[in-house]
């Protein structure tokens, strides 16, 4: 079986009909994946406006019956029961791990339980797949401790695995705050300046610039669900910053509090944020576009230059091969 992998490999013809093939499925999946993708805001609001109406269906139970329901997010049974068992929660739990959670847009005990268990199983998964590789397919010509020694280092790898999944999805959820986060913040103070109180401005930036970044939505329609509930409005600003754990928000959320403290005028403030939110995201923009030049050199260098080549010394070879 190997041989005949290393044979097809070696095939010129088998290889280029492969990169024909990949050519033409990732054209026709380009084509075809705005017309099949849905509508990702409309489903997370309908999604949404359903948990609104179980929470007051269980509200309503609960003041009926006088017992109390939790609203938070229960973890699948078969996890729940695994982790308890092993004692996850002791041997494998990290208190980072929360907060990377929370700021992934992960909520609740559920997410947290899955990430206990996939720091279990994942390195399982890792150090057998490793094992089954150096010792039946491919040795390495290296002795067997040496091998066993790769598949603990890929058992570590995969341990390390789901906290960097976590580190991605924060990455993503950040860009995609910090992109829309100035024009939220021109958004909301058009609400100021038009006599709106904060949580109503809160409210309906949140419906507005779910277009633009659904992460954002979602953050300020739970700071406006804080500030609606919450005793001190200030945890409110302070929730919001270290869920998002980005400068300008954080310093937005600062001025906020500021604002409540003292009595400061919160349009100035807004004004003042949205300026430096916007220089900060071109300053990030221009240091992209300065750095798109060296990152550009090696795929002319091995895609564009030769082809530039055979257009310009491609008819001429063809003569010189003509005349002789």
């Amino acid at each position: 079986m190997i041989d005949f992998l290393i044979a097809k490999l070696h095939d010129r013809d088998f290889m280029i009909q492969l990169l024909i093939a990949i050519a033409v499925f990732a054209t026709v999946l380009t084509i075809a994946m705005p017309l099949v993708a849905g509508d990702d805001l409309g489903r997370r609001m309908k999604s949404v406006s359903v948990e609104r109406n179980r929470i007051r269906e269980r509200e309503r139970a609960r003041l009926v019956n006088g017992e109390r329901v939790s609203i938070r997010p229960t973890p699948k049974a078969w996890m729940l029961s695994i982790v308890e068992t092993l004692q996850l929660t002791k041997h494998l739990a990290q208190e980072e791990a929360r907060g990377k959670l929370v700021q992934a847009g992960y909520r609740g005990q559920g997410p947290y339980v899955a990430f206990l268990l996939f720091r279990l199983v994942v390195p399982i998964i890792t150090f057998l797949a490793a094992l089954a590789y150096f010792f039946l397919v491919n040795d390495m010509g290296q002795p067997a401790m040496v091998r066993g020694l790769l598949a603990l280092f890929a058992a570590y790898v995969g341990m390390q695995l789901p906290m960097l999944f976590l580190k991605n999805q924060i990455q993503h959820r950040q860009t995609s705050i910090r992109r829309a986060f100035p024009d939220a913040l021109d958004l909301m103070l058009i609400c100021v300046e038009s006599g709106m109180s904060i949580e109503m401005a809160f409210r309906r930036v949140a419906a507005e610039i779910g277009t633009q970044s659904i992460p954002l939505a979602e953050e300020l329609t739970l700071t406006t669900a804080e500030l609606s509930y919450l005793q001190d409005r200030r945890l409110a600003y302070e929730n919001l910053a270290k869920r998002v754990d980005l400068d300008g928000v954080k310093a937005v959320c600062m001025a906020l509090i500021q604002s409540e403290r003292y009595g400061t005028p919160l349009a100035n403030t807004l004004r003042v944020m949205a300026q430096e939110n916007r220089d900060i995201r071109m300053s990030e923009a221009e240091k992209k576009a300065a750095g798109l030049p060296p990152k550009l050199t090696v795929p002319m260098i091995l895609f564009f230059l030769p082809c530039l080549f055979v257009v310009i010394m491609g008819p001429a070879a063809i003569r010189l091969m003509g005349s002789n």
